[in-house]
C-alpha cells in the first residue's frame, strides 16, 4: 500500500465511473474510507473489493459520524444539497470542524446556499469540479478547479494531490463550479463546431481522418480533436462515458450563470437549444458522442474515414 502523509477519515459519496476510481486511489493512499452511494450494493462491493478499513454505510448522516472529511462526486447540485442538509443526511451527523469538498458538477447558487447552510453549523466547504473524465479518474490524472477558503482547500490538498495533477484556484466556495460549466460549455461548443466541419468537408470529397490531423496541427485544434474525434467518431463507437444530458445540463448551467452576470452569448444560447435537439434524438442516458451522430444526421453524412465523391 501506498502511503502519503497522514491517514484520515474520508468519506465518500457517488461511487459511479468518476467516484468509485477516485475513491481508490484514496483507499490506495492509506486513508480510512467510509463508502455510500445511492445503489447500496455499489458501496458494498467496493468496500470488499479495497478490504482494510473501507466500510459501507446506508446513510449519509453515517457517513459524516465517521469522517473529518466527505468527498461528495454526485450529479447536480439539488442531489449535493439533499444530501448535505436533508433527513438522514451529513448535517445530521458532523460535528462542527468537519469538512465537505463537492467534486461534482453543480450550480454554483447552490453550491453557495449549501455552504453557507454549513457554516451556520460550523462545517466548512470547498468545491471542486474535475475535468479529465473517466480516464482521469482511473489515472488519477484530474485537474480540479476549486473555490473555497484558502486554508479549507490546504485541507484538503493532500486528498486532491492523490487523486488528481493539478489544483486551480479559483476564488471563494461556488468560483470552482462557475469554472467547470464555463469548461464544459467551451468543449460543447467546440464539439459541435468541430463535427460540422468535419461533415462539411466530407462532403466536399475531403477524408474526415486527414482533416482531424491538419486540425490537430493547426489553430482549429482542440482537446475534441486531439481524443474525441478519432476515439469515438471515426472509429464509430460513440461510446464515451459521460452522459450528454450532463453535458446539456452544464450548458444549461452556464447560460443561467449567463444571465445572472448579464452577459451577452449569443452563441451559447443557440448551442444549448441544439445540444436540447440532440439529446431528444439519442434519447435518456446517451453517451455524449451522440452529438456526432446528431450532426450527422442532419447533414445526411456519417463522419467516417475516408473520402468521398464531392456531394452537391
Amino acid at each position: 500500500m501506498e502511503t502519503a502523509g497522514e491517514s484520515l477519515n474520508v468519506g465518500f459519496i457517488g461511487l459511479g465511473v468518476m467516484g468509485s476510481p477516485m475513491a481508490t486511489h484514496l483507499a490506495h493512499a492509506g486513508h480510512r474510507l467510509t463508502l455510500n452511494d445511492a445503489n447500496l450494493e455499489a458501496a458494498r462491493e467496493l468496500a470488499r473489493t479495497l478490504g482494510g478499513e473501507a466500510v459501507a454505510v446506508a446513510t449519509p448522516g453515517e457517513v459524516a459520524a465517521r469522517s473529518d472529511i466527505v468527498i461528495t462526486m454526485l450529479p447536480n447540485g439539488e442531489v449535493v444539497q439533499a444530501v448535505a442538509l436533508g433527513e438522514n443526511g451529513l448535517l445530521a451527523g458532523w460535528r462542527p470542524g468537519t469538512l465537505l469538498l463537492d467534486t461534482s458538477s453543480s450550480q454554483p447558487w447552490l453550491t453557495q446556499q449549501t455552504a453557507k447552510q454549513l457554516a451556520a453549523a460550523g462545517i466548512a466547504m470547498v468545491d471542486a469540479p474535475v475535468s479529465g473524465a473517466q480516464w482521469g479518474a482511473q489515472e488519477a490524472a484530474l485537474v480540479f478547479m476549486a473555490g473555497g477558503a484558502t486554508e479549507d482547500l490546504e485541507r484538503v490538498r493532500p486528498l486532491l494531490d492523490r487523486m488528481g495533477t493539478s489544483v486551480f484556484h479559483l476564488g471563494e466556495v461556488g468560483s470552482g463550479h462557475a469554472m467547470k460549466c464555463i469548461n464544459n460549455l467551451i468543449t460543447a461548443m467546440t464539439f459541435s463546431a468541430t463535427c460540422e466541419g468535419l461533415t462539411m468537408g466530407k462532403r466536399y470529397g475531403l477524408d474526415p481522418a486527414e482533416m482531424v490531423r491538419v486540425l490537430n496541427v493547426s489553430t482549429g485544434m482542440s482537446w475534441i480533436s486531439k481524443t474525441h474525434i478519432e476515439k469515438r467518431i471515426l472509429s464509430r463507437t460513440f461510446d464515451d462515458p459521460f452522459k450528454l444530458e450532463l453535458m446539456l445540463k452544464d450548458i444549461g448551467i452556464a447560460n443561467a450563470l449567463a444571465r445572472e452576470t448579464e452577459t451577452s452569448a449569443p452563441i451559447s444560447a443557440l448551442g444549448q437549444q441544439l445540444w436540447m435537439a440532440a439529446s431528444r434524438f439519442a434519447g435518456p442516458g446517451a453517451s455524449v458522442s451522440e452529438l456526432g451522430r446528431w450532426v450527422e444526421q442532419q447533414s445526411g453524412t456519417v463522419i467516417e474515414p475516408g473520402a468521398t465523391p464531392r456531394q452537391a
